[in-house]
């Protein structure tokens, strides 16, 4: 049963155009994450919320695992890559929501733009990734359309903009965030994406164990609603284990920097669900960030797939057979 699962993975090389609209799936599904997250965030513990999404997020994908690749512990060489990946995540949502406590959504949404360039930084360090000149002024028009889109087009919410120490400590998350998919591209070695997925989960169990443990005695179980218990299925299923399994995937074809670039388009995707839900549409103001933001996804997305996909998309785990 796992040699005809891997031989059909082996086939699955995909073509940039699907890769690409995956990735916009992923950027989607991710801004939904801060529609759900924003109404169920005081229905319970932030550092609970997210280990109890990641417990459900493991349990879900423990199955798809066993089926099709039975259950074997990796090398510790591997397992200390899956932590540290799931270390970046992990860090990255304890210093969101710890930072939300001295700092406005807006402070933390401005300097997220900088992620997409750290991580270019990052990869051109340590794995070698050359963007060029266009790239690299695409990166900071991207940072410029979606700090537009943000704030509106007001320069005025721009220069009223205060920098304070929750910001700092996003900012240190961000950093840590850039990290995801640079690691992700450093230490995959052509196992399967559902075997690197669910180590990478349940790995980021083990920190948030750490972060929530002194706090679940004093939560209240049965007296979290149904709201809060729907939307963390939903961040479960669909913000964490769809959007990392893509999120992988979508790194060995186009590598770090061009995946995180995707993330310019969150703040167009939040206000675009926003509408969807009843929310007006946005300002026209706004229209001139998303075009700038698109113009320069798509110069960062020119040019072929990373040298190493094809071998990495359809090797999957043929050694074990």
């Amino acid at each position: 049963m796992t040699g005809k699962k891997d031989k059909r993975e082996q086939a699955g090389s995909l073509p940039l155009w699907a890769v690409h609209s995956l990735m916009l799936l992923a950027s989607i599904i991710v801004s939904s994450s801060f529609t759900v997250g924003a109404a169920i965030t005081r229905g319970l513990d932030p550092a609970v919320l997210i280990l109890v999404r990641y417990v459900l997020a493991v349990l879900f994908f423990a199955p798809v695992l066993v089926l099709r690749h039975g259950f074997t512990l990796p090398p510790l060489r591997q397992l200390y890559g899956y932590s540290a990946i799931s270390a970046a995540t992990v860090g990255f949502f304890w210093c969101m929501f710890e930072s939300l406590r001295y700092t406005s959504a807006l402070n933390t949404s401005v300097i997220f733009t900088l992620v997409p360039g750290i991580s270019g930084i990052y990869s051109a360090i340590f794995l070698g990734e050359r963007l060029g000149r266009p790239r690299l002024i695409a990166l900071f028009l991207g940072m410029v359309g979606a700090v537009w889109v943000i704030f509106r087009g007001d320069i005025h919410r721009l220069l009223a903009l205060e920098i304070n120490y929750g910001d700092t400590i996003f900012l240190a998350g961000c950093f840590m965030m850039a990290a995801y998919t640079p690691l992700v591209k450093r230490i995959h070695r052509r196992e399967s994406m559902v075997v690197m997925t669910f180590w990478v989960l349940a790995t980021g169990v083990g920190w948030l164990a750490l972060l929530a443990l002194p706090r679940l005695a004093a939560v209240n179980w049965q007296g979290v609603g149904m709201q809060v218990w729907a939307g963390i299925l939903y961040l479960a299923v669909f913000s964490t284990i769809v959007t990392f399994y893509l999120t992988h995937i979508a790194t060995l074809y186009l590598g770090p920097t061009r995946v995180m670039a995707y993330s310019y388009f969150y703040p167009a995707f939040v206000l675009l669900l926003d509408w969807g839900f009843g929310h007006g549409l946005p300002q026209a103001m706004v229209l001139p960030g998303v075009v700038v933001v698109t113009l320069a996804t798509v110069v960062l997305q020119r040019g072929p797939a990373e040298k190493d996909a094809p071998a990495r998309g359809r090797q999957e785990d043929v050694s074990k057979r």
